[in-house]
């Protein structure tokens, strides 16, 4: 049974930073392709990075520059480092994950990879950003 679980979020000013963790547990595969995704008040979920086991990143264009994805396989954990934070980065970010004995190359990329593609989520953490 995969797990994630989220941590990390919190309340911040704007330009300020915060970086969220997600640790897996009970994944089977030899390829992957984890994300982070947020959702606004209002708003529909959308993709904010993802990463592949093939170490590919890929970044929704508001937060290109900003926000950095990584992954430490030992580990099983998967991070979003957020700098220079918005207002507008406001929201609860999920992370998600698909395993699959093979991934071609680029499927894990944003903008392709919608929600619909994960079948693992996490529980969320709230990013609040105050102005």
């Amino acid at each position: 049974q995969v797990r994630l679980v989220e941590s990390g979020g919190g309340s911040v000013q704007a330009g300020g930073s915060l970086r969220l963790s997600c640790s897996a547990s009970g994944f089977r595969y030899t390829s992957y392709c984890m994300a982070w995704f947020r959702q606004a008040p209002g708003k529909e979920r959308e993709g904010v990075a993802t990463i592949s086991s093939d170490g590919r990143r890929s970044y929704r264009d508001s937060v290109e520059g900003r926000f950095t994805i990584s992954s430490d396989k030992f580990k099983n954990i998967v991070s979003l480092e957020m700098n220079s934070l918005k207002p507008e980065d406001t929201a609860m970010y999920y992370c998600a994950a698909r395993g699959a004995w093979y991934l071609a190359p680029g499927w894990c990329d944003l903008p392709s990879r919608t929600q619909e593609a994960f079948p693992y989520w996490g529980q969320g953490t709230q990013v609040t950003v105050s102005s």
